[in-house]
C-alpha cells in the first residue's frame, strides 16, 4: 500500500535506546524493544495465537500463516525507513507495531496485538514510543489504512492526542496523524502514565491472596516474621507460607514452591537469600503472580556485584509483568479493613487513618511506624521501598492521588530516581492533596551539590514551587502530618493564642513572629483555669474575623481537670473551619482527650498536641504557606509573543559541532561551546545592551561615540569582575576615557581588553538571573541581587522551567534582599513587571533548548520602567540524553 516512493537502503545501528520496560493500563509490565532477525520463531509463535478477526483487521483478508518470506521481511529492518517495536512479556512476543516510510515526511503505521492481551493499553504504548523514533528519524507524519470495522485502531489513532484527519475511499478509512507533539497529546500521555502506575500499586497493596517465599520455622527468621505479621494482622485474603523442606510454619500448611500452590497467588514477599532471588522470581512469573516485595538484602547496597544482581532482578521482573517493592526493604501495609495488609518486618502498625506513608529507608521503617503509632495517628498505607529497584516514591504518589482513604502524603527520601517527574507530579497533587518530606542528603541522586550545580536551598526553592512541604527532620515530618491529617487549613497566617501561662503564651508569640506569623496578644487565663475558662476564652477568639488559626496552650502547674478542658476544646473547634493545636500538658501526638473517636485511630477534628508551644508553632508556620500556595489558582504558562523558536535552534544547532553516536543511540556528550548569548536572547524577544571590546584609548573613544554618552568602561574579562576597579561608570567625555583606559592599562597591562557600553538610565536596581541545565532537575532559572552584599551570601532563588507568570514573581520575592526592589531602604521603586517578564521568557528559552548548559545574564539593572541587560553569555553543550521527563512512557 505504499505510493511509488523508493528510498536508499540504509543500515543503521540496533537502537538500544529505544528499549523500554513499560506499564500497562491495567498495572502490569512489558518490555518494548526494536525487532530484531532472531525474532522469527517468536513473530510465528505470536501469530499462531491470533484470532481470525485480528489478521484479517490487519492483512484485509485471511491469511492462516506467514510465509518465510514474509517472516524475513518484517523482523528485518534498517531502523530508519522501516522500524517494528515489538512488546514482550517473559519470552512471548504479544504485540508488534511498525512503519515503513512512504515518501518524504511520512510513513504508513499498523499494529497487531495478541487477542488475550487487546484492552491492557499495549497498542497506545507502543504508538507513543513508535511516533518518538518516527520523529528522531525525521518523518512528520504516520497515514494508516483502516477497515470501517475495526473500531478498535481508528479509537486508538483519535485518541493519542495528534492532529488527525480521515477520509473514507475505496470501504477503507485512510487516517493520518500530524506527529508533531500537542498539549492534548502530552496530557493524554501523562494521563495514560497515571492511570497504569497507580492501578500497579493498587495491585500490591490490594491482594487477594499473599505467598511468603523463604518463611521458615526459625524464630526470629525474616519470613517468619513477615508471615506472622500478616497473621496477627488478620489478612483477609489465604496465606501460603513457601518452603521446600518443611510441611508447615506457623500452623499454616507450607508448599514447596509457588507453582504447587493450589489458588491465585497476587502478591509474593520473597525472604530468600539474594543468590536464589531471581529463580524464585521466574517461579512467580510462571504462577501469574502480580506483584514482589522483596525484603532480602544483598543488592544494591553491598557493591558493585549486588547492584548488577538488583539490575537484574528489575529487568526480569518488568519482563514478566511484576512490579517490585525493594530489594532490601522493610514491606507493605494497608489498613484498609477490606485488606488488613501488614507485609512488613514490623509488629507495630499504626491504625486505619488517611496519611499514605511512603519510606525508601528500610532500617528506619519500623521506628518510624513505631513513632506513629506511638502518637496516635492513623494510617491508610505504608510502603518502604528500600533500594527502588523498580516502585518508587513517584509510583506512589500517582497512586494516593486516586486513592479517597489517602487524604495526606508523608514521604522520607534519601534519594531521587527521576526529581524533574517527581516535582510535576508533586505539583498535580499537591492542589488537593498535601505532600510533606523530609529529604536527607541533600541531592537528587548521590552526587555532590556541586556535582549538580545546585544547592540544597535550591532543592528547597524547587520543591516550594511545586507546592511540597520540606521539613528538616522526622519529628517536624510527623508534626506537621498529624496538623494536616486532623484539622481544616488556615485561610491566613493570624494566629490566637490561648494560654494559662504569661510566660508559654510570650514564648509562643515570639515563635509565630520567627517563622513568619503574625499572632494575636496572648489570652492568659491563669494557671487555674479550666474548662468553664478555655471553652468561650478560644470560641472568642475563633469567631474574630481577625483569626485564621489557634494555639491552645494548656500546662496547669498541679494535675487538673485534663478531661473536661478537652472537651471544651473538641465542643468550641469542630465547627469553626479554623484550625486549633495545642500544647496540651506537654503530651506529643494525639491526646486521648483531644480525639474524636474513629474506628481503630482518631478521626477528622480531632485536636494534635505537642510538647512545647515552639514546636506547634512551627508546624502551623509549614502548613500557613503551604495554604497560602494552594489558594493560588494554577496558571497555565505565560503566553508568549515575538518567540522565534525556529531560528533558536538553528543557531544552537550551528554552534554545536556533528556527535558522534554512541551505542545507545544518543548523542555524545560534547565539550562546552560559548555561542553568541545576544543573538539567542534576541530570539525570545530580549535585547543585550550593544557594547564593544576595544584594545586602545582610541578604540574606546571611538567605540563611546557610536554607542552615545555616557559610557561606561570596564574589563571585559567575565572573571575580572568579583575584583575591585574593574569599571569605571558615567563616563562623558573623550579624555575622561581616555584616562579610564590608561588607568587599567597601568593595572592589568597594555593591550587590556576592555568593553564599552552606553551607560543605563539610573536610578536602578543591579540584579543577576541565570540558568543551568542540571542532570537531574533538567533546566533551572536562578535569580539575584547583583549587589556585593547579596552574591557573598549566596542570595538567590531558583525555579524549574518553564515560569509561569506566579513562578517569576515567587522567584523574585524569594529572596532576602527582594525588598530593595520595592522601594525600601531607600531605593527607588522599579519596574517588577519588567523583571518578571523577563524571566518569563527566559525561563521559555531554558525549557525548550536542553543544548543550553548555562545562560548567565550579569547584570540585568532594573529601573524605574525597563528591565535592561548590560551582559550575557551562554554556554552550550550537547545533551548526552534526553532529559528525564521526556518522552513516551517509560520506568527508568
Amino acid at each position: 500500500m505504499g505510493c511509488g516512493f523508493t528510498v536508499e537502503t540504509v543500515e543503521a545501528q540496533y537502537p538500544a535506546h529505544w528499549e523500554a520496560d513499560v506499564v500497562l493500563a491495567d498495572g502490569g509490565t512489558a518490555h518494548v524493544r526494536p525487532i530484531r532477525p532472531a525474532d522469527a520463531d517468536r513473530l510465528r509463535s505470536f501469530y499462531s495465537r491470533l484470532s481470525d478477526e485480528s489478521i484479517y483487521f490487519r492483512f484485509f483478508g485471511p491469511r492462516p500463516r506467514l510465509s518465510d518470506r514474509e517472516v524475513e521481511r518484517f523482523t528485518n529492518v534498517d531502523y530508519v525507513n522501516r522500524v517494528a517495536l515489538i512488546a514482550t512479556i517473559g519470552a512471548e512476543m504479544v504485540a508488534v507495531i511498525r512503519y515503513d516510510r512512504t515518501g518524504p515526511g511520512e510513513a504508513e503505521v499498523a499494529f497487531l496485538v495478541e487477542d488475550a492481551h487487546q484492552g491492557r493499553g499495549v497498542a497506545s504504548v507502543l504508538l507513543e514510543h513508535l511516533a518518538a523514533t518516527a520523529r528522531e528519524r525525521g518523518i512528520e507524519r504516520f497515514v494508516a489504512d483502516v477497515l470501517p470495522a475495526n473500531m478498535r485502531m481508528t479509537g486508538l489513532l483519535r485518541q493519542a492526542g495528534y492532529t488527525a484527519q480521515s477520509q473514507f475511499e475505496d470501504g477503507v478509512v485512510r487516517m493520518t496523524l500530524d506527529l508533531t507533539p500537542t498539549d492534548t497529546s502530552t496530557e493524554v500521555t501523562i494521563a495514560r502514565e497515571h492511570r497504569a502506575e497507580s492501578r500497579s500499586i493498587a495491585r500490591l497493596l490490594t491482594p487477594g491472596s499473599v505467598a511468603v517465599i523463604g518463611a521458615s520455622r526459625e524464630p526470629g527468621g525474616v519470613g517468619q516474621t513477615v508471615l506472622r505479621n500478616l497473621l496477627a494482622a488478620d489478612f483477609t485474603g489465604p496465606v501460603y507460607p513457601v518452603h521446600r523442606e518443611v510441611r508447615a510454619v506457623a500452623g499454616v500448611r507450607a508448599y514447596p514452591s509457588v507453582g504447587e500452590i493450589d489458588g491465585d497467588v497476587d502478591l509474593a514477599v520473597v525472604a530468600v537469600p539474594a543468590e536464589g532471588v531471581l529463580d524464585v522470581v521466574k517461579e512467580c512469573a510462571e504462577k501469574g503472580v502480580h506483584g514482589l516485595v522483596v525484603v532480602s538484602s544483598g543488592f544494591g547496597e553491598t557493591g558493585e556485584e549486588g547492584r548488577a544482581r538488583q539490575d537484574e532482578l528489575a529487568r526480569i521482573a518488568r519482563s514478566y509483568g511484576l512490579r517490585v517493592v525493594g530489594p532490601n526493604c522493610l514491606g507493605i501495609a494497608n489498613t484498609d479493613p477490606a485488606v488488613k495488609l501488614n507485609a512488613t518486618l514490623a509488629a507495630t502498625v499504626p491504625g486505619r487513618g488517611k496519611v499514605g506513608f511512603f519510606s525508601q529507608s528500610g532500617a528506619l521503617g519500623t521506628a518510624l511506624l513505631q513513632r506513629v503509632a506511638q502518637r496516635g495517628m492513623g494510617i491508610s498505607s505504608f510502603v518502604s521501598a528500600g533500594n527502588r529497584a523498580d516502585v518508587s516514591g513517584n509510583d506512589l504518589l500517582q497512586y494516593w492521588e486516586e486513592d479517597d482513604s489517602t487524604e495526606v502524603i508523608l514521604l522520607y527520601l534519601e534519594s531521587l530516581g527521576n526529581p524533574r517527574k517527581f516535582t510535576r507530579l508533586a505539583r498535580r497533587i499537591a492542589r488537593s492533596k498535601p505532600v510533606v518530606v523530609v529529604k536527607s542528603g541533600g541531592t537528587p541522586s548521590g552526587h555532590s551539590a556541586e556535582e549538580l550545580g545546585l544547592p540544597d536551598s535550591a532543592i528547597s526553592s524547587l520543591f516550594e514551587q511545586a507546592g511540597l512541604i520540606r521539613v528538616d527532620d522526622l519529628i517536624q515530618l510527623f508534626d506537621v502530618g498529624q496538623l494536616l491529617a486532623y484539622q481544616p487549613l488556615p485561610a491566613g497566617p493570624r494566629v490566637a493564642l490561648v494560654t494559662n501561662s504569661d510566660a508559654l503564651g510570650l514564648l509562643a508569640a515570639h515563635a509565630c513572629r520567627a517563622v513568619g506569623l503574625e499572632p494575636r496578644a496572648p489570652v492568659n487565663l491563669g494557671p487555674a483555669a479550666g474548662a468553664a475558662e478555655y471553652g468561650p476564652a478560644l470560641a472568642g477568639e475563633l469567631a474574630s474575623p481577625d483569626v485564621d488559626a489557634a494555639v491552645v496552650i494548656y500546662m496547669p502547674p498541679i494535675p487538673g481537670r485534663t478531661e473536661e478542658v478537652a472537651g471544651e476544646l473538641l465542643r468550641v473547634s469542630k465547627d469553626s473551619g479554623k484550625p486549633v493545636l495545642a500544647t496540651f500538658r506537654g503530651h506529643l501526638g494525639m491526646h486521648p482527650a483531644l480525639r474524636v473517636p474513629g474506628p481503630s485511630a482518631p478521626s477528622r477534628g480531632s485536636i494534635p498536641s505537642y510538647a512545647a508551644p515552639e514546636e506547634a508553632v512551627r508546624a502551623l508556620a509549614h502548613v500557613v504557606r503551604y495554604a497560602t500556595w494552594r489558594a493560588q489558582p494554577a496558571t497555565p504558562p505565560h503566553e508568549l509573543d515575538d518567540i522565534d523558536t525556529v531560528r533558536a535552534r538553528e543557531l544552537v544547532r550551528a554552534a554545536l559541532p556533528d556527535a558522534e553516536a554512541t551505542p545507545g543511540g544518543f548523542a555524545q556528550a560534547g565539550p562546552p561551546v560559548e555561542i553568541d548569548a545576544a543573538e539567542l536572547l534576541s530570539c525570545y524577544g530580549l535585547t543585550v545592551w550593544p557594547a564593544e571590546v576595544v584594545r586602545s584609548a582610541d578604540e574606546a573613544v571611538a567605540a563611546a561615540g557610536r554607542l552615545g554618552w555616557p559610557v561606561v568602561v570596564k574589563v571585559a574579562d567575565p572573571g575580572a569582575s568579583r575584583r575591585a576597579g574593574t569599571v569605571r561608570l558615567g563616563l562623558t567625555g573623550p579624555e575622561v576615557v581616555r584616562h579610564a583606559y590608561t588607568e587599567f592599562a597601568e593595572q592589568f597591562g597594555e593591550g587590556v581588553e576592555l568593553a564599552v557600553q552606553r551607560m543605563a538610565p539610573q536610578p536602578a536596581v543591579p540584579t543577576v538571573v541565570g540558568v543551568i541545565e542540571d542532570p537531574a532537575f533538567g533546566p533551572v532559572v536562578s535569580f539575584g541581587l547583583g549587589e556585593v552584599t547579596a552574591r557573598l551570601l549566596q542570595d538567590q532563588g531558583f525555579r524549574l522551567a518553564p515560569l509561569t507568570r506566579d513562578d517569576a514573581s515567587a522567584l523574585v520575592r524569594s529572596v532576602r534582599a527582594a525588598p530593595l526592589l520595592f522601594g525600601e531602604y531607600g531605593y527607588p521603586p522599579v519596574a517588577v513587571d519588567a523583571l518578571e517578564e523577563l524571566l518569563v521568557r527566559v525561563g521559555r528559552l531554558a525549557h525548550d533548548l536542553p543544548e543550553v548548559a548555562r545562560l548567565d545574564l550579569d547584570q540585568v539593572l532594573v529601573g524605574e520602567s525597563d528591565a535592561m541587560i548590560l551582559g550575557a553569555r551562554a554556554i552550550l553543550r550537547t545533551p548526552a540524553g534526553p532529559r528525564l521527563d521526556v518522552g513516551p512512557r517509560r520506568l527508568s
